[in-house]
């Protein structure tokens, strides 16, 4: 520490770094309404009579902060900076120049810099300097900060205060190299700068705190290197020394010895004096500041001390040191704990160091392996990359449990998390391989070195049970091993040859996982952009990615294009290798089967696919031969003609065996033959996958689908899997005629031949929805609910007018049997729907719920785009509560999606769905049911959520919630009693739940509908008290309440914000009346309803008490928390008690995170819109951390230079002993991390 008589100024350092303001320093604004400068802009600062230093004028001129001989104001240092126009070496060249000739007045320009660094306009004088104190000076310049803006220059945004902060930066660092051999030992300069960041870094005001913490851990950077440089020195001079001593006698050279010890003696103390000034910055600075308040002030803290021990690791890689990083992995904020990571990793980076970290790494390993699923998927990945540093650095030192912990993390659906496990994956299980192999001759196919590496990825593959994706296994591994990865010379030769004596061969599972990943690695390959839910898409390739595209393509091309068709012959009896397999043609560049005369190679390819077309009738298998046709039949290749003309044939071998069965089978009548079923169904199968991708319309495939269909109505006893393959093959005979009608090139007839065709098929599905088969309804349904969106009036949208005659309007009895077929097949409880399927495990269940909300969307599409009434709505929307989990997505979709095509018959649609529960309920329970049944109550929870629904801009919803309350009010009164007029009339309790929307009304609506209210109510009506009557008085005082008060009506665009204190600014009448005109229109509609009907004179209704009362001022939601910052005793001074003390707050645990106390000191509440300028500038004290500490080095924090060879022994700077307990709260250690996301199918 340095001693402050040693300082030749008043402005010296605290003998306490530990302590706070004193009582004399407290601010004239404690309410923090003071806010920082953020415009960057700096009074000039003019000097006082009598201030001009010695030297003056040959430093006038300067950019420097002098004035010039003419009168004039340079430019201050700040403002050089900030331009960074000039070159860093000149400015700091001409400061040591001007601090040369007046120290004083350079000092004073520098003291300034950091001020105006701050954004603070106030200006240090010359009298300020020399007679005030350190808290004096800050407090003055605390009163200089502009009120109207909480930025400064280190958080304004803009690419020239980007380049501020590294400029500033750069200042600094070129002021202590450009100072180290003379300026700083001077005793002066660097303590008052020290003693100057000391101050500003342990202010409450967040600019001065930020910007001298930063500015004092890049002048500890700066020392730490002098300090280096000074060591180095040291041992050259004493080697030096040494060897000239160890001369013979007559050799030595005296005056040369005694010149070596006197340059010894002189680095010696200088080393001395800059570990005083590290000491005296660690401690005053980075001891406090590593556990600011503020994340970017501790963010910068860690990352200079990673700096420190990187840069001089022998000083300060030590466990005094590293425990500070240690302890700040488990912070809070994201930033903070990546820094960390990043400081680590350039420590475990060097394999010197490793005999260092071995302690740290024991204590901490198992924190750094939990932070690889962190919420902040930025901490993830360094942490990943960390464990990569150390299991390069060790083997040992990661458990299997925390590898394995990682290895899973390559099925995460961030791709930047996948691709750092997939990196880790690479260097622990592929990365090892004997030197003995390296010397070998390369060899190809299964001999190669790549062969046990793919076979060790099947294996690893085949172990991660949870995970089925092989497509992801390749991206995150694609980067790291894509040598490895595209090896498929290998791959083809491990499924093809025989395996090597000795050798074990694959399995049948690891051959077809091998399969999957090969055909992974091609599509990878072609298409250069991850799979499906990894990445934000397709990117644009740079110039040398689209050449290795190409290469790769066309390798892979000549490879497999000679390969495939043995491998399809191989494993043609095999479903699932063949439908990956077939996939491969896809992705190859077709021209290289002419121009690498490969044409014998195509003849067996489609030689191969039409032999696995008439064995396999699995539609997976079908649809990938159709497929591999479609790739293979592009006309831009010369191979078009031989694979057409392959195709040509072997459709009209399945149409004219198709019709051929199809006759026999027909004629067969009810009884038909099991064989000819099954014949049929499966060259219907066949060709119902070509035609998904193939256009068979020249075999006129609807008549004999539609002879087949008509026939299964008539009969009854179809096979259901005839059925639903033949729905499907004539929903595309449908649509390809279509397509052809659509290039408007067709004929008058087809498109006559298409309309009765489509309506004829349209009738036909809906005669099938009443089949006793539920498969058959379901497929039946789906078509109908497509037919029905494509042939919807839209289909004439976008200049295709010439297709109105196709335009399909259903009917009332289609629309009523499609809305059966939904409340009948998806709004059923799971229970029903496992029995009646037989489905027992979990994966089943799941499926059926995904099969039904498919056909609950199918039908929501057709309300949506008003194909279907609206009002068939109510039907779905009634089970929004019931079947939440389920659908719950869907149906709000659905709402949302209706009401902004219609808001009016969206509300209408709403309280229909209401009126018909109601009514379902009164048949249920009678008329005489009980209000607090959980029937009743279900039905007002859901009026509830419909009301959220309707958000909270009012002006939006104003007329749709008006005509809701409409609805509801008439159906209240629209079953009389059959008792008389003094009973309630039946639908009366409804009003109980129209009440659940009163609030979404406008003052003005409110009376309008109360006026609206009274015409259906009679004079006895009014007096009524009875319990059956409180539906009517609780809804008719909630259209009262606030009718008479302005603040109970929320106007368009006035937010929660609006609410607090500061924003007491009257509203504009304008604004009132525009209301108040609204509502004359409102109100002459629903007035006018029925001129002859008497509005009775009405008493005053007793207004029900509210239980709410409106605050009148609201906390942020972050206020909840935020209080006083509990402060450790040692680090507390008097000071006076608050006016509004806010409560610490308990933490509750949740989850993985507890909490941290914060307690806000100040008098007051900030105001919502400003940033506080004086804050508080310490975490949480509370709780222990010992464990963490248990077999660290805490001796001391004083640095102590490691001693050179033969250095004398120096004796210890008095210990100071660290309570680790002020770090932060036990509860941080915990911190609350997500898993990671791995995708789903």
């Amino acid at each position: 520490m340095i001693a402050a008589p040693e300082l030749q100024t008043d402005f010296h350092y605290p003998q306490d770094t530990d302590t706070r303001f004193s009582s004399d320093t407290d601010f004239d604004d404690p309410d923090g309404r003071s806010a920082v400068q953020g415009k960057g802009k700096v009074k000039k600062g003019k000097k006082a009579p009598g201030e001009k230093g010695k030297g003056a004028g040959k430093g006038a001129g300067r950019l420097n902060g002098h004035h010039q001989e003419n009168g004039m104001e340079n430019v201050m240092l700040f403002e050089v900076v900030k331009l960074g126009k000039s070159a860093m070496q000149s400015v700091v060249d001409d400061w040591i120049e001007s601090y040369k000739h007046d120290r004083d007045t350079a000092l004073l320009d520098l003291i300034n810099f950091f001020i105006q660094c701050s954004g603070c306009k106030g200006v240090v004088s010359g009298e300020m300097f020399r007679h005030m104190q350190n808290s004096e000076i800050i407090r003055k310049m605390t009163e200089e900060f502009d009120e109207d803006s909480g930025d400064y220059p280190l958080t304004m945004a803009g690419p020239q205060w980007k380049k501020f902060k590294s400029s500033f930066c750069e200042f600094i660092g070129v002021l202590v190299r450009q100072c180290q051999y003379s300026i700083i030992y001077d005793e002066y300069m660097m303590d008052t700068v020290i003693s100057l960041l000391t101050g500003l870094s342990d202010s409450q005001v967040r600019a001065f705190r930020h910007t001298s913490t930063l500015a004092a851990m890049k002048l500890m950077t700066a020392l730490v290197n002098v300090a280096l440089n000074l060591s180095i020195n040291m041992d050259n001079t004493q080697r030096q020394y040494e060897a000239e001593r160890n001369k013979m006698i007559g050799k030595r050279a005296n005056d040369r010895l005694e010149l070596l010890l006197q340059k010894r003696k002189e680095l010696q103390e200088n080393q001395d004096e800059i570990e005083n000034m590290m000491n005296a910055i660690f401690k005053g600075v980075f001891v406090h500041r590593y556990r600011d308040a503020i994340a970017e002030i501790r963010a910068i803290c860690i990352e200079e001390i990673g700096v420190w021990m990187k840069m001089y690791s022998d000083a300060f890689l030590n466990d005094s040191y590293l425990k500070y990083v240690g302890w700040t992995l488990h912070d809070k904020q994201g930033e903070v704990r990546l820094k960390c990571l990043t400081a680590l990793q350039g420590l475990y980076y060097n394999r010197e160091l490793n005999a260092k970290l071995e302690l740290f790494t024991s204590r901490f390993k198992d924190r750094i392996v939990s932070m690889t699923l962190d919420k902040e998927y930025d901490v993830a990945v360094q942490a990943i990359k960390l464990l990569t540093l150390v299991l390069h650095s060790s083997d040992e030192v990661l458990t299997a449990e925390d590898c394995e912990s990682v290895y899973h993390l390559v099925y995460s659906a961030h791709r930047p998390v996948a691709v750092a496990a997939g990196e880790f994956l690479f260097k622990k299980l592929f990365s090892h391989r004997d030197i003995e192999d390296d010397s070998m001759p390369k060899r190809r196919g299964r001999q190669s070195l790549n062969a046990n590496l793919i076979k060790t990825t099947v294996f690893f593959f085949l172990e991660s049970e949870l995970h089925e994706h092989a497509a992801y296994l390749v991206d995150s591994m694609w980067d790291c091993a894509s040598e490895l990865l595209k090896d498929w010379e290998c791959m083809i030769s491990l499924l093809l040859d025989e395996p090597l004596p000795g050798e074990e061969a694959l399995t049948d599972r690891q051959e077809t996982a091998l399969i999957e990943i090969m055909l992974c690695t091609i599509r990878q390959a072609a298409e250069c952009h991850p799979p499906v839910g990894r990445g934000t898409g397709k990117r644009v390739l740079t110039a040398k990615e689209k050449k290795t595209q190409l290469d790769d393509r066309t390798r892979m091309t000549e490879l497999f294009a000679v390969a495939l068709p043995p491998l399809l012959a191989k494993y043609s009896v095999d479903a699932e290798k063949v439908t990956n397999l077939l996939q491969l043609p896809q992705f190859f560049d077709l021209e290289i089967y002419t121009t690498g005369r490969l044409e014998k190679h195509l003849e067996s390819l489609l030689r191969q696919i039409r032999e696995i077309v008439e064995k396999h009738t699995d539609t997976d298998v079908l649809e990938a031969c159709s497929k591999t046709y479609h790739a293979l039949c592009s006309e831009e290749f010369t191979i078009f003609n031989r694979v057409d003309i392959a195709r040509s044939q072997l459709l009209d071998e399945l149409v004219d065996k198709f019709n051929r069965l199809l006759e026999d089978f027909l004629q067969e009548g009810e009884d038909p033959d099991e064989d000819d079923a099954y014949q049929v169904l499966s060259t219907l199968k066949r060709i119902t996958a070509f035609h998904n991708a193939h256009d068979l319309s020249k075999w006129d495939l609807f008549t004999s689908n539609y002879k087949l269909l008509n026939t299964g109505i008539e009969n009854g006893d179809m096979p259901e899997q005839i059925v639903i393959h033949a729905l499907q093959c004539t929903h595309y005979v449908i649509l390809w005629h279509l397509a052809k009608v659509s290039e408007g090139s067709c004929k008058k007839e087809d498109m006559v031949t298409l309309r009765k065709q489509m309506r004829a098929f349209c009738l036909m599905c809906q005669r099938y929805l009443a089949s006793v088969n539920t498969a058959v309804k379901e497929q039946a349904f789906t078509i109908l609910c497509d037919l029905l969106m494509i042939f919807s009036h839209q289909i004439i949208s976008g200049g295709r007018e010439i297709l109105e005659p196709l335009v399909y309007t259903p009917e009332a009895s289609l629309q009523s049997e499609l809305l059966s077929f939904i409340l009948d097949h998806v709004f059923i409880d799971q229970d029903e729907d496992n029995n009646s399927t037989g489905l027992d495990d979990e994966a089943g269940k799941i499926e059926a719920l995904h099969k039904r909300r498919n056909l609950l969307a199918a039908y929501c599409k057709l309300i949506i785009y008003n194909v279907v009434e609206m009002n068939t709505g109510a039907d779905i929307f009634k089970q929004y509560m019931r079947y939440y989990n389920d659908y719950g997505d869907i149906i709000k979709e659905t709402m949302s999606k209706t009401r902004q095509i219609d808001k009016i018959q969206c509300a209408k649609t709403l309280i229909l769905s209401l009126q018909q529960l109601f009514n379902e309920m009164l048949s249920d329970l009678g008329p005489g049911f009980d209000r607090s049944s959980s029937a009743f109550c279900g039905i007002k929870e859901l009026a509830r959520r419909f009301s959220l629904t309707f958000g909270l801009d009012q002006l939006k919803t104003r007329e749709a919630i008006a005509m809701l309350h409409k609805d509801g009010i008439e159906f209240a009164f629209k079953e009389p009693n059959p008792q008389g007029e003094g009973y309630p009339p039946l639908n009366l309790a409804f009003l109980d739940i129209l009440s659940e929307f009163s609030s979404k009304l406008m003052r003005q609506d409110k009376r309008t509908v109360h006026m609206y209210l009274e015409r259906f109510m009679t004079f006895q009506m009014a007096l009524q008290r009875e319990d059956c009557w409180l539906p009517l008085i609780s809804y008719r005082n909630s259209l009262q309440a606030g009718g008479d008060d302005d603040t109970m009506s929320v106007v368009s665009g006035i937010s929660s914000r609006g609410s607090t204190i500061r924003n007491k600014k009257p509203k504009p009448v304008t604004g009132k009346r525009k209301l108040s005109e609204g509502t004359t229109s409102l109100t002459i509609v629903w007035l006018n309803r029925d001129q002859s009907m008497q509005t009775p004179v009405m008493m005053p209704s007793p207004h029900l008490t509210s239980t709410v009362m409106r605050d009148t001022k609201r906390l942020r939601p972050e206020d909840s928390y935020m209080g006083v910052y509990t402060m450790p005793p040692e680090q507390q001074q008097p000071q006076p008690p608050p006016q509004h003390h806010a409560p610490p707050q308990t933490p509750q645990p949740h989850h993985h995170q507890t909490p941290l106390d914060y307690n806000r000191r100040g008098s007051g509440l900030m105001e919502d819109d400003e940033e506080p300028i004086v804050e508080d500038v310490m975490m949480s004290s509370e709780g222990r951390i010992e464990d963490l500490n248990e077999g660290m080095d805490f001796d001391t924090m004083d640095i102590d230079l490691p001693a050179s060879k033969n250095r004398r022994e120096r004796s210890e700077l008095k210990p100071d002993f660290f309570d680790p307990a002020s770090i932060m709260d036990e509860s941080v250690r915990t911190t609350h991390f997500l898993g990671y996301d791995a995708f789903q199918r």
